[in-house]
């Protein structure tokens, strides 16, 4: 058992094994080769039953403080409890290890500021995981994801985490420069540090402390600690119903054309396309809108004028590679390999689909062609796989090549940065998830994070190309007109993915399944989602996170409901590597030291293949 005692301000940790029916000799303790201490001669029984975990208690006592003690080395005890039992500043402490899974019990080391190990806890009949809640109560706790199993240990105020800094940078494979890695991108410089601190402390990291003086400026060590994402322990209320509306029709559409045709109410006509949708027939024309190749607040004629000066542009591009001798394409190993890459992904996109279908379709040619201008018109980016995804069906609704390429690029807008090759974005994301997941649900982060998926690595492809593989093709025209749309804020395509995950929770939990399993039950939820449901239990998300006063800012900065803190010096554009005759650009993966790769279903395959994918 254990005990949490207190001395001014301080906080101790006693720790004594128990008998099992009073017979030592029935545990075991495992040895660490440390050096010796003074002993630790207190012993206290607990003053009640936690009435939770019969192992260990927190007892409130408040006794005379102790330095630890260790057994010394080479000493045979003459009783367990009496030897092995300790009490610790939880102020000393450093980090905490846990046992690796599938031992008979499991055990937690505590590691201190000097660098000794403590005795290791050995629990029986479990509670690690509330020992862990409970310190929690007292400490910050971050989990490293280069080890899963070690967690790092932080005072709870402000002052001292900003002075515990140090520990962040042993950590850090680059120490010199993860205070400006992290005010470039703190999302990233998360997935490359810690992973997040599991730890309930409301207002810990707030501009205004209790006691500060309100005539000063916070002082800079009362920011949040580079390379954490705060989750704050909220209570959210209860999720609000939800019901789609109808799709947007032409004759509703054309209700709000006004004089010299201009649309008008823009606003309530966004929000009708993001309740509802868009009718098929109407999407042709207001997908230009959307995705900003047609201005809202334009007129009939400006717009006719837009699209002669958009042909007349993207001709001049496309006739940049057309014009490309063959002589001068063997001199030119980027445009080779961004040609032989394009053809090999055009002739696998959505050949399922009629509009795609067959030898030598058309459609296929002006998917090849568009992207080929696209490596013109973003010379930087080039092509990358997984693109060809997000351009069939603009081309497929738009059916024509100029208006495609338009509205390509505009998509193309919010999501480049998937693309890069630095993935700084992607890590982003997925730390965003994590923190929205994070507040949702507590109990299924925990399941992750106990079954080594917390990096959230199956959600990969759903973020890289916008659930494109998961939805039925026409599902997935609803999804993206509605994304579109920018409501009800910016990362609405995070919270489908929390609802996706909300809607599999409990398949997820209750079926035992390990990484490898969670991420095949994922993948195999393919074509097998309602994209109603999910945007309805999407939308009910956003409502119940944003009905929450106390919702943590940075949550509120992903929802869009607080301004982001800006970069103080943010990092070139990534350009894409040189390719080789030989050599094709691969589907960007997570990096392997931030997101762990189960096995090669992460990869944006090609259908077919993907098809016959075991996982």
């Amino acid at each position: 058992m254990e005990g949490a005692g207190y001395r001014d301000n301080d906080v101790l940790l006693h720790w004594a094994p128990v008998e099992e029916a009073g017979d030592s000799t029935q545990i075991f303790f495992s040895k660490k080769d440390t050096s010796g201490g003074d002993s630790c001669t207190s012993e206290e029984e607990p003053t009640f039953d936690p009435g939770y975990e019969p192992d260990w208690a927190v007892i409130s006592t408040v006794r005379p403080r102790h330095r630890h003690s260790e057994p010394t080395r080479g000493a045979e005890p003459s009783s367990p409890r009496g030897s092995w039992a300790f009490s610790v500043s939880l102020g000393e402490l450093k980090s905490i290890r846990r046992s690796k899974p599938g031992l008979s019990w499991a055990y937690l080391v505590l590691v201190t500021q000097a660098g000794g190990s403590l005795p290791a806890l050995h629990f029986h009949r479990g509670g690690t995981r509330a020992l862990l809640r409970v310190l929690s109560r007292y400490l910050l706790l971050a989990s490293s994801p280069q080890d899963s199993r070690l967690y790092l240990v932080f005072p709870h105020d402000s002052s001292a985490l900003s002075n515990s800094f140090h520990h962040l940078q042993l950590f850090d494979q680059d120490s010199s420069n993860v205070v400006s890695r992290f005010f470039q991108d703190p999302y990233s410089t998360t997935f490359s540090s810690f992973s997040r601190v599991t730890n309930f402390f409301r207002g810990a990291l707030q501009p205004h402390q209790e006691g500060a003086s309100p005539d000063l400026p916070p002082a800079p060590d009362d920011e949040p600690e580079p390379g954490f994402e705060v989750i704050s322990c909220v209570e959210l209320g209860p999720r609000p119903a939800v019901e789609r509306a109808p799709p947007v029709t032409e004759e509703e559409w054309a209700r709000r054309m006004g004089p010299e045709g201009r649309l008008q109410q823009v606003p309530e006509l966004k929000a009708r396309i993001f309740s509802g949708g868009l009718s098929p027939s109407l999407r042709r024309e207001a997908w230009k809108f959307l995705l900003g190749y047609l201005s809202w607040e334009g007129s009939a004629e400006e717009h006719k004028a837009h699209v002669r000066k958009k042909t007349d542009e993207y001709f001049r591009m496309k006739l940049q590679w057309k014009s490309v001798s063959p002589e001068q394409e063997r001199r030119n190993s980027l445009l080779r390999g961004y040609r032989s890459l394009i053809e090999r992904d055009v002739s696998r996109t959505d050949r399922n689909n009629k509009f795609y279908e067959g030898p030598e379709n058309p459609g296929l040619g002006l998917l090849n062609d568009i992207l080929l201008t696209y490596c013109m018109y973003h010379f930087d980016l080039g092509y990358v796989q997984g693109m060809s995804d997000l351009l069939s069906p603009i081309l497929y609704v738009t059916q024509n090549e100029v208006d495609a390429f338009w509205c390509f690029c505009g998509f193309m807008e919010l999501v480049h940065g998937n693309f890069e090759e630095s993935q700084e974005t992607m890590k982003r994301q997925l730390g965003q998830l994590l923190l929205l997941l994070r507040v949702l649900d507590p109990p299924l982060c925990d399941f992750l994070d106990s079954q080594d998926s917390g990096s959230l690595c199956f959600c990969f492809r759903w973020l890289l190309i916008w659930f494109k593989r998961e939805f039925p093709f026409p599902d997935v025209l609803r999804l993206w007109e509605v994304l579109w749309t920018g409501l009800p804020g910016p990362n609405l395509h995070l919270l489908v993915a929390c609802a996706i995950l909300d809607m599999e929770r409990d398949t997820l939990m209750l079926s035992g399944f390990g990484s490898n399993e969670i991420l095949k039950h994922i993948n195999e939820l393919t074509m097998k989602l309602s994209v109603e449901d999910v945007l309805t239990r999407a939308e009910a998300l956003y409502r119940q996170l944003t009905a929450c006063r106390e919702l943590p800012h940075n949550v509120q900065e992903i929802l869009g409901l607080a301004p982001p803190a800006e970069p103080q010096s943010p990092s070139p554009p990534a350009s894409p590597l040189p390719l080789s005759p030989t050599r094709a650009p691969p589907a960007p993966p997570p990096p392997a030291d931030t997101v762990p790769q189960p096995d090669s279903s992460l990869e944006i395959l090609p259908e077919e293949e993907e098809e016959g994918a075991d996982s």
